[in-house]
């Protein structure tokens, strides 16, 4: 099947067209620093009707990526006008992928009507989690009436990864535990047992957990209550918005290093400047104290990957972060580590010694394609794991 897999972030827009059975990629394109989705929706398809015209005029479906789709949009879905309202209705839990994500599904069903558009959602994957690891301690009603519980994102790639990591190593996905790391402007870290995703370091909305490019991952709801009452002082016609736009916006590696962009960061860490140099140790404790917490709701791991734009290129953050593993034998190579090199035609490198117990695994991020496989496997009537085989 061609699927053209239409993947938006929050200020970037990839786009390729692949042929679902076996992964071919026919045409791509990778905008960064977009402001407008749209617009970047109609010259990212004016270039693939550049790169392969005929294949693009074959087009059998369109998948896209979706971050949050609320409680109802757990699994991957055929989009009309109800299923889009139920998107838009998710913006405010994630105000800064949903309306990018829209703007691209709209952009592609004007584009192409006739054509089957797919959503595939970033929560999916984590869907079935424990009810442990899934629920807030927050009374009964309110769980209810507002929805609240832990989703989880990142989930397209976190599979992506696992698939990959499995086929690697030989171990049977049913058999295998892996910390899954997707690492970019946004980031979280996944625990993964036998195939299913059992805890996450992401909640109800993107903004738990790590250390990200601008939003400042776990805070004390002290703090967050103390920046609301800030917010209805300093500006107090919209206290609501100034406090979402500072936690979404303005914080992360963007408040530590006055930039988001870790290569930057990593320059500077590595030229002594005192800004960069905090913002990487920040980053990397939260990223250990997450990996900890992962490798102990697995009870152990086989394997720890890291992933996304952070996670394949940023060799000291790995380095540093695998440093604090020597407690469960994972043991780092660092020269494969400073090498390691991925991309979708290798998309795997090892960076552990031989004989770490725990191998350590750069993993090149492939959402297009995972995005296409979840269509064939919806459109075929097959389940995601037989389209992905």
């Amino acid at each position: 099947m061609r699927v053209l897999a239409m993947n938006a972030g929050s200020s970037s827009l990839k786009a390729a067209l692949l042929d679902a059975r076996d992964g071919r990629r026919l045409a791509s394109v990778h905008e960064r620093e977009v402001a407008d989705h749209a617009a970047a929706a109609e010259r990212a398809l004016a270039a693939l009707g550049s790169q392969a015209g005929a294949a693009l005029a074959g087009l059998e479906a369109v998948g896209h990526r979706i971050v949050h789709g609320g409680a109802g949009l757990l699994q991957p879905v055929c989009v009309d006008d109800a299923v889009e309202a139920r998107i838009a209705a998710c913006v405010p839990l994630a105000p800064l992928h949903n309306p990018a994500g829209l703007a691209v599904l709209r952009a592609a069903r004007s584009r192409f009507p006739g054509v089957p558009q797919v959503a595939v959602f970033d929560t999916a994957f984590h869907a079935a989690m424990p009810e442990a690891a899934r629920r807030y301690a927050l009374p009964e009603e309110l769980v209810a009436r507002l929805g609240l519980r832990r989703y989880g994102f990142h989930g397209i790639n976190h599979a992506q990864v696992m698939r990959r990591v499995s086929e690697t190593l030989g171990i049977g996905i049913g058999a295998l535990r892996l910390v899954s790391c997707h690492l970019g402007a946004g980031g979280s870290v996944a625990a993964i047992d036998g195939g299913r995703s059992v805890d996450t370091s992401m909640g109800w909305t993107p903004l738990e957990g790590l250390v990200m490019g601008t939003r400042a991952g776990d805070l004390d709801p002290g703090v967050v209550l103390q920046l609301a009452r800030d917010a209805l002082a300093s500006t107090p016609a919209d206290p609501l918005a100034s406090l979402e736009a500072l936690l979404n916006r303005r914080s992360g590696l963007l408040a530590l290093a006055g930039t988001a962009d870790m290569a930057a960061v990593e320059r500077g860490a590595r030229a002594g400047e005192p800004r960069a140099g905090l913002a990487l140790e920040v980053y990397v404790q939260r990223l250990r104290r997450y990996l900890g917490a992962m490798c102990a709701s697995l009870g152990g791991a086989d394997a720890i990957a890291f992933s996304g734009g952070i996670g394949e290129h940023a060799s000291l953050v790995r380095a540093r972060a695998c440093s604090g593993l020597g407690w469960m034998r994972a043991q780092l190579d660092a020269e494969a580590n400073e090498s390691a090199a991925v991309s979708h035609a290798a998309p795997v490198a090892r960076i552990s010694t031989p004989s770490s117990a725990v191998r350590l695994l750069v993993v090149a991020a492939d959402e297009e394609r995972a995005i296409a496989e979840e269509v064939d496997a919806l459109l075929s009537g097959r389940s995601g794991a037989e389209a992905a085989s």
